[in-house]
């Protein structure tokens, strides 16, 4: 009896209990699957000799599978089977073997990846100020404006706030340096503390033990996922960059340290930094309770060391994608992330795949005097700023333990959760603002900060844009009030360019390889865009040096995004493979017009590289929102990536130019604290311009080095109706054109020319006595004599004067044209100057 429960027992365990039997990385490997609707994942595992462990969080058809690590190794190889037969469908191969259904059943599998345990994810901040150069500005003892104080005490006494350090909370109320603050307090006195919205503190833990967070703590919104338990309890030694991150937001309203910016609002923590995870984990973790949880606050990435580039994995980015399709109601996640800490180490945040992507509201940092601190890191995907440490002080918040509090939060990291609770304050009053609305609101009341030697350029909607500070530091109190009456934004769209193959070696120093696209207004309409919000560029470098690439996009309204910068510590003996670069600088723009990729190879040495092609994307808004279709999951960039199949792209190289700032440099704007900033905040009394692409072509064409490459007629102007052997002049195709028109008409208006006067020559020929011969001969007296008439005083003739033509012509005649003076030719004209002068 008990040999055939023992039997039963093991019969059953596969099925049920084996569910139980722990399964780690180090018995086994675990593989994370796509499949078809059609297909269950039961039949998947049998088919694979794997088992089912469930579907990976929010994510619909993707499912994790395990097996012992001995058996792995034939899985692998199969999936890898599977994976290429489907890239073979979806390019239409003809094989009839991959159209034949599979007898084991996998046709359904879709795309799949092998899960490996990484700490990939670094946290960012606080950062040592010690090392880092200080400010150009001596710090000297600070006056505290009296009536600041007064004011302040006022507020803390009709908000009842009776935290002890309030006071030492400058980025909420700033008595010191007026209006360098978050401008929150009027929002709290008309009512609106954050009440009814989450946020999820993405991080190390957090502390729901505290005093200060135990009554915001939101459970059901929280998850351990390094170790696998309901509580996100900090259990690490250094487990405090969690906790102090969600004090900023939401610390309680008591007799302990200070208020959080949404002080009623909810924090949850969700735990992925302290131990690796893999992207299963990941993917899970940034939709966990994403109908709950409202915002996801995340101070970390890549590392911030200047020589990193990484981005999230496939299995991540779709997660992404899926939060802003189906997080709040379809509202959409809101994915807020701190820029990063590595601006020393010349970092860029469009180096991390996290901070570059259009679904995330990325964050930097500005210090308590309105300086850029030189830690963060700036990019052409930054979208604003908040006050972090700096300038002589840090961020006070709440620390790990019962009554703890610290002085010495900073860096990006604490810059991205003070955004989010803004971001809390707005859905508070407007719950039905979509993720995109929410990054319109910001762009549109942040404060703009006029720094000297920064960049600046005024975009065609009238907002100044700066790769430093974004659109500006966060107003709270404007994106509130402007968040009342929004009008919600129509539904997403995108257009996408073929790739565009360009094959041609990087030329250094001051020259750049540009390659260009026209979008027309067709394409636009046909893609049911309407104007831009996001651009994103994916490309492919080859290089044996990074860190020598800087790359720039320029639009057709004169605005220049700086996708990437050179890197002083990127040795990496590698370029950019399928990487994609992102910009918020041309948002509002129509993306009607020609687009340009300037590639640059910034130092002269020994290391070479080939910009080998590229693809761009607009993101925005749709014309017809009852037309549009959802956003569908990203997939892997080489599904539709063969670079034979590549349009030729029109490329030229052209020398650097330097865009000038449109500002002039100015102290920050002083606005009233606790209102509506004012509407007549300090505008540059400059645009910033680029050459435009005709101005590009004509300096072009007056340099000698300048090369062109053929196009594909589709999409692109074609240069193949040239013969090889004729010069292009570094022009465009149509210019081209015009060139050689210009050469061919210059060519039979001389010819003619030429006619006319041999016609009048043998017409006078026949007229003139002396028509046996064309020159007559005339002696040394003849000649004197004609010398004061003709000005050739006593030239002796050897053998006889040629025959004037115009011998009947006097030199009054010929001078006496219409023009009331000589013949100038173009030469003379004053050049036209191309560079980028601002306008008066």
């Amino acid at each position: 009896m008990r040999v055939l429960k023992a039997a039963a027992f093991s019969l059953l365990l596969p099925a049920s209990i084996a569910q139980l039997v722990t399964r780690t990385h180090d018995t086994h490997d675990f593989f994370a699957l796509h499949l078809d609707d059609s297909v269950a994942p039961e039949n998947v595992a049998q088919a694979l000799g794997c088992h089912h462990e469930g579907q990976i969080g929010s994510l619909q058809g993707h499912h994790k599978f395990s097996i012992d690590r001995d058996q792995a190794p034939a899985v692998e190889l199969l999936l890898e089977e599977l994976r290429v037969q489907q890239k073979l469908r979806r390019r239409g191969s003809s094989d009839a073997s991959l159209l034949q259904k599979r007898e084991d059943g996998l046709d359904g599998v879709l795309w799949s990846q092998k899960l490996v345990l990484k700490h990939r994810l670094h946290k960012r901040g606080p950062v040592d100020l010690s090392s880092l150069p200080k400010p150009d500005e001596q710090l000297t003892p600070r006056q505290v404006d009296q009536d600041a104080i007064i004011r302040q005490k006022r507020i803390a006494s009709d908000l009842e706030i009776r935290d002890p350090h309030f006071d030492k909370q400058w980025h909420l109320f700033n008595p010191v340096q007026v209006g360098n603050d978050l401008n929150v307090t009027g929002v709290w006195l008309e009512g609106i503390t954050g009440k009814g919205v989450v946020t999820a503190i993405v991080d190390d833990g957090l502390d729901m033990d505290s005093i200060d967070l135990k009554d915001n703590f939101f459970l059901n919104g929280s998850w351990d996922f390094n170790d696998n338990v309901r509580e996100p309890k900090p259990r690490l030694s250094d487990d405090r960059h969690g906790t102090r991150c969600a004090g900023e937001v939401a610390a309680v309203r008591n007799n302990v340290c200070g208020v959080g910016m949404a002080y009623d609002s909810k924090v949850s923590g969700i735990r992925i930094l302290s131990k690796e995870i893999n992207d299963a984990d990941e993917a899970t973790a940034i939709n966990y309770g994403f109908q709950h949880n409202d915002i996801y606050s995340c101070s970390w990435g890549p590392r911030d060391d200047g020589q990193t580039m990484d981005a999230p994995g496939l299995l991540v980015k779709r997660a992404m994608v899926n939060g802003i399709l189906h997080g709040r109601d379809g509202k959409g996640s809101i994915f807020v992330f701190a820029a990063g800490n590595g601006g020393v180490a010349d970092d860029n945040c469009n180096f991390d795949g996290y901070t570059n992507s259009i679904y995330s509201v990325t964050v930097g940092a500005l210090d308590q005097l309105g300086h850029h601190p030189s830690y963060s890191e700036a990019c052409s995907a930054q979208l604003v700023v908040a006050y972090s440490s700096g300038g002589g002080n840090s961020i006070y918040t709440t620390d790990v333990g019962t009554e703890t509090c610290t002085d010495k939060h900073g860096g990006t990291s604490a810059a991205g959760p003070l955004a989010a609770g803004a971001i809390a304050l707005a859905l508070s009053v407007r719950p039905d603002l979509t993720w995109r609305d929410v990054q319109y609101l910001m762009v549109e009341t942040a404060v703009p900060i006029h720094a000297e030697h920064d960049e600046v350029q005024l975009t065609p909607i009238g907002r100044e844009y700066s790769h430093q500070y974004g659109y500006g530091v966060v107003d709270t109190y404007a994106l509130v009030q402007k968040a009342k009456d929004w009008e919600l934004v129509k539904p997403q769209s995108w257009y996408t360019s073929p790739w565009l193959r360009v094959q041609k070696d990087i030329p250094e120093g001051d020259q750049g390889l540009a390659s260009y696209f026209d979008i027309t207004a067709d394409m636009l309409k046909q893609a049911n865009f309407e104007r831009v919000e996001h651009v994103t560029v994916t490309m492919n470098v080859n290089h044996t040096l990074r860190g020598d690439l800087s790359v720039e996009l320029r639009g057709p309204q004169g605005i220049v995004s700086h996708l990437s910068v050179p890197r002083k510590y990127d040795r990496a003996e590698a370029g950019y493979v399928d990487w994609t670069f992102m910009s918020v600088a041309h948002w509002g723009e129509t993306g009607e017009g020609v687009w340009s990729i300037v590639v640059k190879d910034t130092n002269v040495n020994e290391y070479h590289g080939v910009f080998t092609d590229w693809r761009l994307t607009l993101w925005g808004v749709s014309i017809d929102p009852a037309s549009q279709l959802p956003h569908p999951l990203p997939e892997e960039n080489d599904d539709d990536h063969n670079i034979e199949d590549a349009v030729y792209a029109t490329v030229s190289i052209k020398p650097h130019t330097k865009t000038q700032p449109t500002s002039v440099a100015t102290d920050h704007p002083d606005r009233p604290v606790n209102e509506k900033p004012s509407d007549t905040v300090a505008k540059p009394t400059t645009t910033a311009m680029a050459p435009t692409p005709v101005e590009q072509e004509e300096e072009e064409e007056a340099k000698p080095s300048t090369v062109t490459d053929e196009t594909s007629p589709s999409q692109t102007a074609s240069q193949g109706f040239l013969p090889s052997f004729l010069p292009t002049f570094g022009a465009q195709p149509h210019t081209q054109i015009w060139i050689y028109a210009s050469i061919a008409l210059i060519l039979i208006f001389c010819l003619a020319l030429g006619i006319y006067f041999q016609v009048q020559r043998r017409k006078r020929l026949r007229n003139n006595p002396h028509d046996d011969y064309e020159f007559e001969m005339i002696d040394d007296e003849d000649d004197d004599a004609e010398a004061p008439l003709t000005g050739r005083q006593g030239r002796k003739r050897r053998g006889g004067e040629l025959y004037n033509a115009f011998a009947e012509e006097s030199d009054e005649e010929l001078l006496s044209e219409e023009d009331d003076g000589p013949y100038r030719d173009g030469t003379g004209l004053t050049e036209k100057s191309h560079k980028n002068e601002p306008e008066a």
